[in-house]
């Protein structure tokens, strides 16, 4: 069967609300969904963390990559950009580069903000720009998705969104569950197209 990794990094649990309705939709398209986390970095590197996380997914293995048929990656906003700990993960992928590990499977991105003008579309955009350099095919949400001409909260031609609020308590909005849906479909669809 198909599998599809969702890989993402919360701090505040949006990212992690998004991912689970992503995931709802990777298995309405046919497929399976792995869910994975990051662990967080800090400034002080004396302290590691726990081998598990004490409650959510499980933290992604190297493993999780080559064994997945299509990854979606998920990351709050920092500054327009994807937060550090997901990027340090990813700077750990120079084997998986050199080994092509990700060529030809497809890839999508979502992300969380404060505000409606947070960063979204930037914060996805550079998430892609690494997994455009593994080789990977990108996917995206259409505009034939009704839901992406009449949302006023998140959502994206470039990936799934949510606007969290300024204390992060924001539930997701109908729009924002069914763009998070559609793109793990979609997703997961493609996926099954390219094992062929």
């Amino acid at each position: 069967m198909t599998e599809i990794l969702i890989l993402y990094y919360s701090r505040g649990g949006s990212v992690a609300q998004l991912a689970r309705q992503i995931a709802r939709g990777v298995e309405e398209g046919g497929a399976t969904a792995r869910l994975r986390t990051v662990p967080p970095v800090a400034p002080v590197t004396e302290s590691a963390a726990p081998p598990v996380p004490e409650d959510g997914a499980p933290y992604v293995e190297k493993r999780d990559l080559a064994e997945c048929d299509g990854l979606i990656l998920g990351s709050p906003t920092r500054f327009g950009n994807m937060a550090a700990p997901l990027k340090h993960f990813i700077d750990t992928l120079g084997a998986e580069w050199v080994s092509g590990t990700l060529v030809g499977k497809p890839a999508a991105v979502f992300t969380s903000t404060a505000t409606q003008h947070g960063g979204q579309e930037s914060t996805l955009l550079s998430m892609l720009v690494p997994l455009m350099h593994h080789g990977m095919l990108v996917v995206g949400i259409p505009f034939t998705e009704p839901a992406l001409n009449t949302t006023r909260t998140g959502g994206t031609p470039y990936g799934a969104s949510h606007v969290a609020g300024a204390k992060d308590d924001a539930p997701l909005s109908d729009e924002e569950k069914q763009l998070a849906r559609a793109l793990g479909k979609r997703l997961a669809q493609t996926a099954e197209k390219l094992r062929r």
